[in-house]
C-alpha cells in the first residue's frame, strides 16, 4: 500500500511538473511606419505597432513559439541576442535561417534552457537602427517577480542610417559639427593646444571622438524619458537594462544612491556595489537599486559616452530630484593621450601598460568629473577630500557558481581587432569577414581566444550561441557572458567550449556600422549536417559577404562664378572609383577630366595604387614646361596613366604618376583644414605648376558657401553641394 501512494505522489509531482513546462506563443508583426520623437517625420520598423517591439515574457523551462509576420515590402530577419538555441533558430539571415521574405510568416520555436534578461532584433541590414529590437526577459521557474523594470535603452536618428552609413564611409565631419566636436585650429588655439593639434595631424589622426554617429534622441523604451511611481522608502527594485543602441555606449547612474550589480548579459554575478557603470553596445546589465524616501522621484539615468544627451527613468513618487548631468569631455586631453598612444606609421603604442578587463579606462582623461571634491563636516572651506567614483569593471564580476571548463584540448586564435578611422573600414587581423574563411571547430574542444584592440575605438564583440568565460582573475569562477567590450589598447582572453552539435556561429563586433563593414568572424563545427533552411549555401554565403562588399557614393560639385570643380566617388573597403572634373566657362579657362581604378595597399590604408585617364583642353599659345623640363600638354592632353598616392603626416595627399607618354606629374594636396568647426581651407599644387586653393563654410550636411582660387579657372565664388 505503501508503495502505491509513493507511485502516486511521484507521478502527481511529475504531472505538476510538465504541466507548468507549457508552450508560450507570441505573435509578432512587423511593418513599416512613421515615428516623430522630435518633430521630424521618419520611416520606420516597428512591430505590433511598437518601437521598441514589445517585451516577451517567458519562463525557464518553456517552448518559446513565435510567429513572425513580416507585412513589409522587404525581407527581414529576427536574432535571438543571448539566446542558446539550435542553429536554425539564431536568426541570422542567410547563414543560419531563411530570411523573412516580404509578405511571408516565419515560425521560430525552440526550447528555454535558461533564465535572464536578454532582448532580440533584426539581424538584416540597419533595421535595428529603425527600430526593429525588443526585450525578451526569461523568469527562473518559481521565482517571485516583484518591483522590477525593463530599462531596453536606443539611440535614435532622424537621418535614414543608410545615409549615416555611405557618410562614415566617407569621413563627412558633420557629425562632430553637430555635437561640437571637431577640434578645430581656432579651439586649439583658444584653449592653448594648438601644438597638441599639429602633432595629432601629423601623426595622421583625426579628431578625437568616442562616438560616430550624431542622434538627436536617446530613448529608454522608447521614450526620452519614463516614470515609475508606485515604488515607495526602501523598496529595492530590479533593473534589467539591455542596451539595444547600434552605436552608443552609455553610462548608467543613480540620484539615489549606489547601484548594485548582479547580473551581465542573462548569468548571475556575486552583487557589486558601485557608483556606475558604463553599458556597451548590445551588452545587459541586472541591476538593484534602493528607493531612499518618499514624495521624492529618483532617477536613474543613462547618458551617452559623448555626453550629448541622455535619457531618465525616475523612480518613486514626488518631487523630481534633479540629475547633475555629465560634463563635456576634455576632447583636447584626449587627443593628448592619442599622440602618445600612435606612431607617426599609425601603429599603437602602449608604452609598456599591460591593459585589459576596462580596468584602464584611458578615456579617463577625458572626464572632468572623474573624481569629485567632497566636503567633509568641520572641514574647512580650503581642506577637503578627493572621493573616488567607483566605476564597474570586468575584474570585479564574478560568477557565483563554478564556471571551468570540460577536460579538453584547448585551441588557442589570435584576434587583433584592427581598423581605419578614416574611411571607416573595421576587420579582424586586418581582413573583413569577406576576406576570409570560416574558423571550424570540433564539438567538444575549448577555444580560446586573445583579443587585442589595436584600433582606438572601443569594440563589443558578441559571440553567438554560446557563452564565454572572460578571464578576469576569478580562476574556477570567472563570469560568463556573451558581449565583451574590449577598449583601446587593450588585450583580453576568452575561452568556451564547443558544446553546440552543428552549424555556423556568428562574432562580431554589435556596433552595427562595425559589423557591416565586416568586423567579425564566422565560426562553424565540422561534420555540420545540411541546414534546411539554407538551401543553396554558396549563395547564401554570397549575401553574407555582400554587407562589407558594397560601394558608397560620394559626391562633391562645386558651383561658383569661374566655372564648376567637382568629383564622384565610388569605394569600397579596398577599391576607388573616382571621376574628378574642372569646368571653365570658355576655351582660355579650359576643361579637364580624370578618372581612376585604385586600390589600397596597406594596413593603415595610406598607400594606393591607380590606374587611369587624363583628358584636358585649353586654348593657350604659349609653350609651357612642367618643373621636370618635359613639354607641358595641359592645353591639349588624352593619355593613360599609371599612379600611386600615399597619405602624408598632416593628411598631405602625395600623389605621383606617369603616363603612357613617358610625362610625369607630382601633386600635393589637402583636401580638409578646419579653420573653425564650420570654417574649412583647402589646396592643391602641381608640378605642371598648377595650383588651387579655397575656403567654404559648412551650412548644412550637403551645402556650403564656398570660394576659391585656381591657376586656370582664376577667382570664383558660389556653392558646394556635398553628398
Amino acid at each position: 500500500m505503501k508503495i502505491i501512494i509513493y507511485i502516486s505522489i511521484l507521478l502527481l509531482i511529475v504531472t505538476l511538473g510538465l504541466s507548468a513546462q507549457q508552450t508560450v506563443r507570441y505573435d509578432l508583426f512587423i511593418k513599416d511606419t512613421t515615428v516623430n520623437y522630435t518633430g521630424t517625420r521618419v520611416d520606420a520598423i516597428s512591430i505590433n505597432g511598437q518601437i521598441p517591439a514589445p517585451t516577451l515574457y517567458f519562463t525557464e523551462g518553456d517552448t518559446a513559439l513565435i510567429y513572425v509576420h513580416n507585412m513589409m515590402h522587404h525581407e527581414t530577419s529576427i536574432h535571438w541576442h543571448g539566446l542558446l538555441l539550435p542553429n536554425e533558430q539564431d536568426g541570422v539571415s542567410y547563414l543560419t535561417t531563411a530570411p523573412i521574405m516580404h509578405h511571408t510568416t516565419h515560425i521560430f520555436k525552440f526550447p528555454l534552457k535558461q533564465s535572464g534578461t536578454y532582448w532580440y532584433h533584426s539581424h538584416t541590414m540597419l533595421q535595428e537602427q529603425i527600430g526593429m529590437y525588443g526585450a525578451l526577459i526569461i523568469h527562473k521557474r518559481n521565482e517571485k517577480v516583484h518591483n522590477e523594470e525593463v530599462v531596453l535603452l536606443s539611440d535614435w536618428s532622424d537621418e535614414n542610417p543608410d545615409q549615416i552609413e555611405r557618410s562614415l564611409h566617407n569621413a563627412t565631419d558633420w557629425y562632430a559639427i553637430k555635437k561640437g566636436a571637431t577640434q578645430n585650429y581656432w579651439e586649439a588655439l583658444k584653449e592653448g593646444y594648438f601644438g597638441t593639434k599639429l602633432e595629432n595631424e601629423w601623426k595622421r589622426m583625426h579628431a578625437m571622438d568616442v562616438s560616430d554617429v550624431y542622434y538627436e534622441q536617446f530613448l529608454l523604451n522608447g521614450k526620452t524619458e519614463q516614470e515609475a511611481k508606485h515604488y515607495k522608502k526602501g523598496d529595492k527594485v530590479r533593473l534589467r537594462v539591455i542596451n539595444g543602441s547600434s552605436s552608443t555606449y552609455f553610462w548608467l547612474t543613480y540620484g539615489g544612491g549606489k547601484i548594485t550589480v548582479v547580473a551581465s548579459d542573462g548569468k548571475d554575478v556575486e552583487p557589486t556595489e558601485v557608483d556606475r557603470l558604463i553599458v556597451g553596445v548590445s551588452e545587459i546589465y541586472d541591476v538593484i537599486v534602493t528607493i531612499p524616501d518618499d514624495n521624492t522621484a529618483y532617477p536613474f539615468v543613462a547618458t551617452s559616452e559623448d555626453r550629448i544627451g541622455s535619457t531618465t527613468l525616475w523612480l518613486g513618487n514626488g518631487t523630481k530630484q534633479a540629475a547633475e548631468p555629465l560634463p563635456r569631455l576634455q576632447y583636447f586631453e584626449g587627443m593628448k593621450m592619442m599622440n602618445d598612444m600612435m606612431t607617426v606609421g599609425g601603429d599603437m603604442n602602449d608604452m609598456g601598460m599591460d591593459m585589459s578587463l576596462q580596468q584602464m579606462d584611458m578615456n579617463t582623461v577625458m572626464y572632468p568629473e572623474a573624481t569629485q571634491m567632497d566636503h567633509a563636516p568641520g572641514d574647512s572651506m580650503s581642506s577637503h577630500h578627493t572621493k573616488e567614483i567607483v566605476t564597474l569593471n570586468y575584474a570585479m564580476l564574478k560568477s557565483p557558481v563554478k564556471t571551468s571548463l570540460l577536460n579538453s584540448p584547448i585551441r588557442t586564435l589570435y584576434f587583433e581587432l584592427t581598423g581605419n578611422m578614416n574611411r571607416y573600414v573595421w576587420t579582424v587581423n586586418n581582413k573583413t569577414i569577406s576576406e576570409t574563411d570560416k574558423i571550424l571547430m570540433k564539438k567538444g574542444e575549448n577555444i580560446r581566444i586573445i583579443l587585442t584592440n589595436k584600433s582606438m575605438m572601443r569594440h563589443p564583440m558578441h559571440l553567438h550561441g554560446h557563452y564565454f568565460r572572460i578571464l578576469n582573475g576569478q580562476d574556477e569562477y570567472s563570469p560568463l557572458k556573451n558581449v565583451i567590450d574590449i577598449m583601446p589598447m587593450e588585450t583580453d582572453t576568452i575561452e568556451f567550449n564547443a558544446m553546440e552539435e552543428y552549424g555556423d556561429w556568428y562574432f562580431h563586433c554589435h556596433i552595427l556600422y562595425h559589423m557591416m563593414s565586416g568586423m567579425g568572424r564566422i565560426f562553424t563545427y565540422e561534420n555540420s549536417p545540411p541546414n534546411p533552411q539554407i538551401t543553396n549555401p554558396e549563395e547564401a554565403l554570397k549575401e553574407v559577404y555582400h554587407d562589407d562588399r558594397r560601394f558608397y557614393p560620394m559626391a562633391e560639385i562645386g558651383i561658383e562664378s569661374n566655372g564648376s570643380d567637382g568629383m564622384i566617388l565610388l569605394a569600397n573597403t579596398r577599391w576607388t572609383i573616382q571621376t574628378e572634373w574642372r569646368l571653365g566657362y570658355n576655351d582660355k579657362s579650359g576643361y579637364e577630366s580624370e578618372s581612376h581604378i585604385g586600390r589600397f595597399l596597406d594596413q593603415n590604408q595610406f598607400l594606393s595604387l591607380y590606374a587611369g585617364w587624363d583628358w584636358r583642353y585649353r586654348n593657350h599659345d604659349e609653350v609651357e614646361k612642367n618643373l621636370f623640363g618635359q613639354k607641358d600638354t595641359k592645353n591639349g592632353r588624352g593619355v593613360v596613366c599609371l599612379g600611386l598616392q600615399y597619405t602624408l603626416p598632416w593628411f598631405i595627399v602625395a600623389d605621383v604618376r606617369i603616363d603612357h607618354t613617358g610625362n610625369a606629374r607630382l601633386q600635393v594636396s589637402r583636401d580638409d583644414i578646419p579653420l573653425t568647426s564650420r570654417l574649412r581651407m583647402w589646396g592643391v599644387y602641381n608640378t605642371d605648376m598648377e595650383y588651387r586653393f579655397g575656403l567654404r563654410y559648412i551650412v548644412t550636411k550637403y551645402f556650403s558657401i564656398s570660394t576659391h582660387y585656381d591657376s586656370d579657372m582664376k577667382f570664383g565664388a558660389g556653392l558646394t553641394i556635398t553628398y
